[in-house]
């Protein structure tokens, strides 16, 4: 089969998709939410500029979905919004684990990484807590990729969708 004649994308790659697909949703929807709330105009057209480029990134990942190993169609039902908090949590405690992670790396001075190490360890109890709490609501089916892409899909749409 040549790359030209694939027709799905590959695991690795759908699970890449759906955690830019999350993060940025999230993100747009943060951005729509809070863009009224700044005063100076030029922080305000960054804003806009964010809005913009986000949206744009949307729409042209959505074009893969009926690719992605694993994807339903569904019925777009609308979500409460605890799931968008939630994953704003979760967007939150995975950046942190992440960059604690890179620092300790950098980081000489024992002392330094001794503390670093402890606040990783809290920071991945703390993912731990959001993610459990997202699962159990149904907010982040993880073992359940058709509903995972889903949910993207309903997230992506709602914060396109958004007025602002």
């Amino acid at each position: 089969m040549t790359q030209e004649e694939r027709r799905l994308l590959a695991w690795h790659e759908t699970l890449e998709l759906h955690e830019l697909v999350a993060f940025q949703a999230t993100g747009l929807m943060k951005l729509k939410m809070s863009i009224n709330k700044v005063t100076d105009n030029e922080l305000k057209e960054l804003y806009r500029k964010g809005i913009h480029d986000l949206e744009t990134n949307l729409n042209e990942l959505l074009k893969f979905y009926p690719q992605a190993q694993g994807y339903q169609s569904r019925d777009n039902d609308a979500r409460e919004d605890l799931g968008f908090f939630a994953a704003d949590l979760l967007a939150l405690s995975k950046s942190l684990v992440r960059n604690l992670a890179a620092a300790i790396t950098e980081t000489a001075t024992p002392s330094l990484r001794k503390v670093l190490t402890r606040q990783l360890t809290g920071a991945i109890h703390g993912h731990e807590r959001v993610f459990n709490y997202m699962h159990k609501h149904g907010y982040y089916p993880a073992y359940d990729l058709g509903r995972l892409l889903g949910h993207d899909i309903e997230n992506a749409n709602k914060a396109l969708k958004m007025r602002y």
